[in-house]
Order: C-alpha cells, then sequence, then structure tokens
C-alpha cells in the first residue's frame, strides 16, 4: 500500500469535471488498496479571473475521501508553507494535476519543497500543456511547473505532442479519460424529460458544459439555423453555464429566429442533476473549434449517448465514425450535415460501438499507469 496524495481542486471547489475527475480518482486509488488523499486550494482564482458565477459547490462534500482545502494560488508564502507540510509527511506517490498555466508558479513551487525528501515521486496528470486561451506569461509558468514533475500521464494525442515540445526526456504515458461513472444510473428518456421540464415529444440534441469560445457553441447554433433541421423541429438543450460574455450569443439565437428551438438552462449542473440532462438527449454535440480531450465524451459513454464531435485535438480519436457516434468538421454546415445523418441513422445504430467503447474505459487501467510510471526505475535531478 502506498500512501498518494492528489493535488488539485476538489470539494467545495467546482472546475467543471477536473474536482470530479479527482473526487473519482481518490477512490480508485483507495479501490486499488492505497491510502489516497486530496489537497486543494482555500483559493483558487482571485474573483476578478473567475468567469462564472460562483467558485464554490453547494452540494455535501463526498463521502469516503479525505480533503484539505490549503493552497493559496496567489500567494507565494502559502506556497512555502504547503510544500513543507507535505514534504514532512512524505508521501510515495503525489499525482498533481496541471490544466492552466496560471498554476504553475504556485504548484511548481509547492513540488520543488516536496522533492527535497529525495523520497516522493511526482507524476503529472496533464489535461491541457498549452491552453485553449491564451495569456503572458503561459510557457514560463509551464516550463516551470514541468521541471518539478518525475514523469506525465496524458491522455489525448494532442497533450502528448503538446508535452514532448516542452518535456522531450522524461516518461509519458497516454491513457484514455476513464468513465465518469460516478453521477448515478441511466435513467430513461422519459424520466429524465419530466424531471427537467422538457417535452418526451421532442427531438433533442445537448449540448452540455461550460460555456468557453473554443467549445464552438455559436457553430452549433448557426448549424440549427440550417431549414432541414426546423422542418424536423430538433431542437438544441443548452445545459451549462457561461464563462464569457452571453449576450453574443443571446443575440445569435434571435438573430438566426432559434428563440423556439433552443431551450437555454445556463447555470452550473450539480453533479445530482448531471444524468437527467445527459439522459435526456437524444445525442450530445461537441461543435468545439480546438481541443485537447473532453470530459463530456466519457459521460456521454456512461450514460449511452451517441456524440457528434468535431475533427479537433483528441475528439475524433475517442469516437469511431459512425460506430459511437458522428465525426465532421468544425464548421457549422459540417455539424448541421452530421446531426441530419444521426436523425436518419437513428439512436439504435450507435449501440453496440458504444458498449465497446464504454468497455476500455476503466479507473483502475489509470491507476495502474501511474503505479507503473511512478516506479522509481530511473533518477532525476531535482
Amino acid at each position: 500500500m502506498a500512501r498518494v496524495i492528489i493535488i488539485g481542486p476538489a470539494h467545495p471547489l467546482r472546475e467543471g469535471g477536473i474536482v470530479s475527475f479527482n473526487h473519482r480518482l481518490a477512490l480508485a486509488f483507495q479501490e486499488a488498496g492505497h491510502d489516497c488523499e486530496i489537497w486543494s486550494f482555500t483559493l483558487q482564482y482571485p474573483s476578478f479571473l473567475f468567469p462564472g458565477s460562483s467558485q464554490y459547490s453547494k452540494e455535501r462534500a463526498p463521502e469516503g475521501i479525505r480533503i484539505t482545502s490549503a493552497i493559496n494560488s496567489v500567494n507565494p508564502l502559502n506556497w512555502l508553507v504547503v510544500g513543507k507540510k507535505i514534504k514532512a509527511l512524505r508521501p510515495d506517490l503525489i499525482v498533481v494535476r496541471f490544466w492552466l498555466p496560471l498554476m504553475g508558479p504556485s504548484l511548481g513551487t509547492i513540488l520543488s519543497i516536496i522533492k527535497k525528501n529525495q523520497h516522493t515521486r511526482i507524476v503529472c496528470l496533464a489535461d491541457n500543456i498549452i491552453p485553449h486561451e491564451k495569456r503572458p506569461g503561459d510557457r514560463l509558468f509551464t516550463r516551470y511547473f514541468l521541471r518539478q514533475c518525475h514523469s506525465f500521464i496524458t491522455m489525448s494525442d494532442q497533450v502528448s505532442k503538446d508535452l514532448r515540445f516542452f518535456e522531450k526526456q522524461r516518461p509519458y504515458r497516454q491513457v484514455a479519460h476513464p468513465l465518469y461513472d460516478h453521477f448515478g444510473a441511466i435513467v430513461s428518456q422519459q424520466e429524465a424529460r419530466k424531471k427537467i421540464g422538457l417535452s418526451t415529444a421532442d427531438k433533442i440534441v445537448l449540448f452540455f458544459g461550460f460555456i468557453r469560445p473554443y467549445k464552438g457553441l455559436d457553430l452549433l447554433l448557426q448549424a440549427m439555423s440550417d431549414e432541414r433541421i426546423a422542418n424536423q423541429n430538433i431542437k438544441l438543450l443548452i445545459a451549462g453555464e457561461y464563462y464569457e460574455n452571453a449576450q453574443p450569443y443571446l443575440d445569435l439565437i434571435q438573430r438566426l429566429q432559434l428563440d423556439e428551438r433552443v431551450i437555454c438552462h445556463t447555470h452550473f449542473i450539480a453533479d445530482s442533476d448531471v444524468r437527467y440532462y445527459l439522459c435526456a438527449a437524444d445525442v450530445v454535440v461537441q461543435p468545439y473549434k480546438q481541443a485537447t480531450q473532453s470530459g463530456v465524451t466519457p459521460l456521454a459513454y456512461h450514460f449511452e449517448k451517441p456524440m457528434i464531435v468535431t475533427r479537433v485535438g483528441g475528439l475524433a480519436d475517442a469516437v469511431p465514425h459512425e460506430r459511437a457516434g458522428i465525426v465532421c468538421e468544425p464548421n457549422s454546415q459540417a455539424i448541421a450535415e452530421a446531426i441530419l445523418r444521426f436523425y436518419q441513422l437513428r439512436t439504435d445504430h450507435f449501440s453496440e460501438g458504444i458498449k465497446e467503447q464504454k468497455s476500455k474505459l476503466s479507473w483502475s487501467s489509470l491507476v495502474h499507469s501511474i503505479e507503473e510510471i511512478a516506479l522509481p526505475t530511473t533518477s532525476y535531478a531535482s
């Protein structure tokens, strides 16, 4: 049994899928026989940098997971204190999440202190290396952070490629993003629609998750204005909080005369409600303009929903075309054609392919990969 600490956001923070992922990964380490806890943030972002309505969840803390909220991302004195505390604990393994260069200075400094105990192995689980939305200092912060890690886990070809741009020697392993299997059981489409107030008779495509520029909601709205889609009375359900100015999207809906065919649930979707949105839809659409991987994909697989994804980053690699979903180019016309093709094939066409992909996405595989790459077979300079 190893002592494992996951460093990354956890309850009561809500950083989209990263928080849920960290909770589930902690349970997976425990299931594998390890002593695992999470060290999270007291302050993740200054309020003026946070794009959503609140950084904090009102839901109950997950059961069976020890969470220590200790890291202040903007206070260097705090980084020294936290680093010394974890160093003294001498965990066998740290799994540190990296999704944003802005976290590089705080997490990198903490790790640089922990490494001095000459015992703890540090594995970075990289969601992104090069961010979707670029800011000054990104490369400097990323390089500083990556130097503190012994090895890396990626979950898409694109992130692996980006990692090798910065770090050419230290080992990495690419693993498929596991299923989000902790949001409850599948419910019937009729029950799900009743729960969130949707008609059981409508054809509904779902856009799910935080709304950011790179996710291409504008392309999907333009696709929804296609006359053929309008004639079939296909509706779009948008479920997720705006992480940018909502007005351009609202103006686009009005200009394209989509008011009657776009259903906006544009608030933070609580974990307890996630399954109802996924189960209510006929298909999940990810119209991204750029991507690495997406947490929406394993979520859709868990609830056995077909997907329409654009051919960017690692999205297409995870969705076999016309087996588990439809892959298209990242433009409104191609997305419209994909929606029409989906309803031509119908949901049953994808069932076997979805179940085949679903069987490959286990948390035990991720834990096993981290265990293997963390073995101290090579010595690295501090």
